[in-house]
């Protein structure tokens, strides 16, 4: 009964922010999410780590990995994506707020990773939660289907 009330009380936040806090909300996030995927494609972990809070959550693969700090992020991320599926770049294809209140925001991803000659690897979904913290928006938690 406690999760219906709580959910009911986001809800209500929600109607009550109204659409001018919603845009803010998602222009925040958004700009959180385009850094993310350029530092990504542009193979800096040091960039990634400025988009995400910590401790920050991975679940992918069937395994949970929690990064404490900035920096441990594992560092052969980008090697083991080049030379398991040569790898170039990725890019988002649907990006959705789903539920949101003015401290955190749930979206509904998904976005394809490519090889160099631009054919496919895999689509991928996602829920990314971001969450606003000392006045930053930043990536908590992820979970996707994608390996």
């Amino acid at each position: 009964m406690t999760d219906h009330i709580s959910n009911q009380t986001d809800s209500q936040e929600n109607q009550q922010m109204g659409g001018q806090q919603k845009r803010y909300i998602q222009e925040a996030c958004m700009g959180v999410l385009d850094r993310f995927m350029a530092a990504l494609n542009a193979y800096d972990a040091g960039a990634m780590d400025a988009t995400m809070h910590f401790p920050h959550l991975r679940f992918a693969g069937g395994q949970m990995k929690v990064y404490e700090a900035p920096g441990s992020n594992p560092m052969d991320l980008f090697y083991r994506l080049r030379t398991e599926d040569s790898w170039k770049y990725s890019r988002w294809d649907e990006r959705e707020l789903i539920q949101f209140n003015n401290k955190k925001a749930h979206y509904a991803l998904s976005y394809t990773r490519y090889r160099d000659d631009d054919s496919v690897i895999g689509v991928y979904e996602s829920l990314y939660i971001l969450t606003l913290v000392e006045g930053v928006w930043g990536i908590q938690a992820r979970s996707s289907f994608g390996p």
